[in-house]
């Protein structure tokens, strides 16, 4: 049955992709992104990649498609003509599919118990979890304990990349008057009853899910990256329904930048403690006399930091694009 659902949706996958390169509405090509994302969140999940299937329909689907779609408020709506067909790309195109349905030959088959996976890396994660860790979620004892160095790289590459991109949408200063004019008369979708109404209702649910992710991924699916997508998603759709001037009432850039800087300062700073109690950088046991209880709190702490980060990045690039002049 698993297969027969994923050659479905993948079957859904080639369909939505062949209508995001036929659309010449880059409206209809934008939306279709979005479906295209919400597709391989399903994919994701059927192949109990709960946690990756999170993070794929808030930001994919979700937030992404925010961000295309304020990108296509500040360009034109559909695609300029072309003039012939475009041989490099196709080729480009073609020779990588082929590449990587080769390379897909050496895959092992899916749930096969001899994959070198099973065999080496993964017995270990399971015989050493619950003696060292003791938490249900193996998928987060090992992105936040075992493998704690690359979570902090991949915490400094979103940390890298928002200051990046919100240096590339540098607007002008608030103060600017035709920016405070134009944000002033934003009002969102407050006139527009069915999303509106929807929306408010929806809006302290995801951002309570998101809390839930947040402090649960001990137990079950989520974590720091999944539950700063989820609250993101939920403020942004506060931003939109409400208009940009209450959304920064409630949250302000201010403290956005804040949440940016104070995540990696908080996941670096617990890294630290660990070396100053007398054992390695990012080594959790030392931090209290029962060495289980260190690991829960270490990967409480830094999950912590890695859901502020990813919140303040995902926030300031948003706001960043609604105060675009036109």
């Amino acid at each position: 049955m698993t297969t027969v659902l994923c050659v479905f949706m993948l079957t859904l996958l080639v369909i939505t992709a062949f209508g995001m390169i036929q659309a010449r509405n880059l409206f209809s090509a934008v939306m279709l992104g979005g479906i295209y994302s919400f597709e391989m969140a399903s994919i994701f999940f059927i192949l109990d990649a709960a946690d990756v299937a999170l993070t794929e329909a808030a930001i994919g689907a979700g937030i992404t498609t925010v961000f295309f779609l304020g990108a296509l408020a500040l360009t034109e709506h559909r695609e300029r003509g072309r003039h012939g067909p475009q041989w490099l790309p196709i080729g480009v195109m073609t020779a990588t599919g082929m590449m990587l349905i080769y390379a897909s030959f050496d895959n092992p088959r899916i749930g096969d118990p001899n994959a070198p996976v099973h065999l080496h890396v993964a017995p270990w994660y399971l015989e050493q979890t619950p003696q060292l860790i003791d938490i249900q979620n193996i998928v987060s004892a090992i992105l936040a304990s075992f493998r704690g160095y690359d979570t902090l790289g991949e915490l400094f590459v979103i940390f890298t990349a928002g200051i990046g991109v919100l240096f590339i949408l540098s607007a002008p200063a608030p103060q600017d008057r035709k920016v405070s004019e134009r944000l002033m008369n934003a009002e969102g979708l407050r006139h527009h009853l069915v999303p509106r109404v929807v929306g408010q209702l929806l809006v302290p649910f995801i951002v309570l899910f998101g809390l839930y992710v947040q402090f649960h991924g001990d137990y079950g699916p989520g974590g720091g990256f999944q539950a700063g997508a989820l609250i993101s998603a939920g403020l942004i759709l506060y931003a939109l329904l409400r208009g940009e001037i209450a959304a920064l009432r409630a949250v302000p850039i201010w403290f956005l930048r804040m949440l940016i800087v104070s995540g990696a300062l908080l996941y670096t700073t617990v890294g630290i403690a660990g070396m100053l109690l007398g054992g390695s950088f990012l080594d959790y046991s030392v931090l209290s006399n029962d060495p289980v209880a260190g690991q829960h709190l270490g990967i409480l702490l830094v999950e912590v930091g890695v859901g502020l980060t990813v919140t303040g990045v995902l926030l300031s690039i948003f706001h960043a694009f609604a105060a675009r002049g036109q």
